[in-house]
């Protein structure tokens, strides 16, 4: 039997992320690398990508990425799909089938775009009707779940150590100009294939390391507008926040980041008064947002990332560069692994958002 302090006890989950903010593309094979050097933050439940700028011949088309049960459950998903959208493309995502990765689902997608009689008809914008979409089948099809509906981007996750995930979707032939990774080691929920990270809606992702104890005030509060928990991990129900603060509210990254891992009441009142009448405008309005508990979060977005610890900084994160590219980490040794040359390495202090955006239009 191993003695304490013989054994590495991380402190749970591996995430990473990578962008170039010249829009450059470049293959997730780095990204394949820096998560197999944190291998033993995983237990293998799950692990995935998510990936922008991928899709660039269908880029004006939502990308549906589902996984089906059996072929009754992508009948029934396909019927519904075509009576709301027009289906361009169709087809399964090419996979390479390895040993590690067992019980794999059907995995299909949909290059799609919302029928503009039944939008107007609706009186929604085309985001808020798709997203519907995505909670429709996911909360009455059984055997259906939609994982990833963005634009010109892609999620890509399954149960397994993310490096074989990697090498199950081919991760190192895709080309993004941004991407995002996570190797899972549930703590209080069962490894599933939608329950891997990322956990993506619309063109928003979000892949995360550790456990909130505000679960059940965030997920009653975003729940008053729509959006379903019906996986009861604390991943999703930050995704739910990030959307319906940037996409519903207008928030920037900036401000939602201030929302979900507020100031501290003595910090807000040593600002000056314009900054201190906006940090205290956000924490009031949006109080049930504040996400408690340890956590380093990375979110993707279609143009940028950001990286966010807890105000306690209670998960590490570590932010390198090498040129215009920058990369996040719960490790050091995870991006030197993806970038040998990377170097300006910082550690982002508790609370403070890190935003790297693209220059000029994507």
């Amino acid at each position: 039997m191993k003695l304490e302090g013989e054994v590495r006890i991380p402190s749970g989950c591996a995430i990473s992320a990578a962008i170039s903010r010249k829009g450059n593309l470049f293959t997730g094979e780095g990204m394949i690398k820096a998560m197999e050097v944190m291998h033993e933050r995983s237990n293998g439940l799950g692990g995935g990508f998510a990936a922008y700028g991928i899709y660039p011949e269908y880029k004006d088309y939502y990308a549906f990425h589902i996984f089906y049960s059996d072929r009754n459950a992508r009948i029934e998903t396909e019927s519904f799909l075509k009576e709301r959208f027009e289906i361009v493309q169709a087809e399964v995502i090419p996979t390479h089938q390895i040993p590690e990765i067992t019980d794999v689902p059907l995995i299909w997608r949909y290059f799609l775009s919302p029928l503009r009689s039944i939008v107007d008809r609706e009186m929604l914008d085309e985001d808020e009707y798709t997203v519907r979409a995505v909670t429709k089948v996911n909360s009455t099809i059984d055997g259906a779940y939609v994982f990833s509906s963005g634009k010109n981007m892609g999620t890509f996750k399954a149960v397994g150590y993310p490096e074989d995930v990697g090498v199950f979707y081919k991760i190192d032939e895709i080309e993004g100009y941004s991407w995002t990774a996570h190797g899972r080691y549930p703590t209080n929920t069962p490894g599933w294939w939608g329950g891997a990270h990322p956990f993506s809606l619309l063109d928003f992702s979000v892949v995360h390391n550790g456990e909130i104890s505000s679960y059940d005030a965030n997920r009653r509060f975003v729940e008053m507008f729509g959006y379903r928990c019906s996986l009861q991990t604390d991943t999703e129900v930050i995704t739910y926040i990030l959307d319906y603060l940037v996409r519903r509210q207008g928030l920037t990254p900036e401000e939602a980041a201030n929302v979900i891992a507020a100031p501290f009441w003595s910090t807000i009142e040593s600002k000056d008064e314009k900054e201190r009448k906006r940090l205290t405008y956000l924490r009031t309005m949006f109080s049930s947002l504040l996400v408690t508990g340890p956590f380093s979060i990375v979110f993707g977005f279609t143009g940028g990332l950001m990286a966010l610890n807890d105000r306690l900084k209670l998960r590490s994160m570590v932010v390198g560069e090498n040129k215009d590219m920058v990369y996040v980490a719960s490790e050091e040794a995870a991006i030197l692994s993806a970038d040998r040359n990377a170097g300006g390495f910082r550690f982002p202090m508790g609370g403070e958002a890190v935003v790297i955006r693209v220059e000029g239009e994507v």
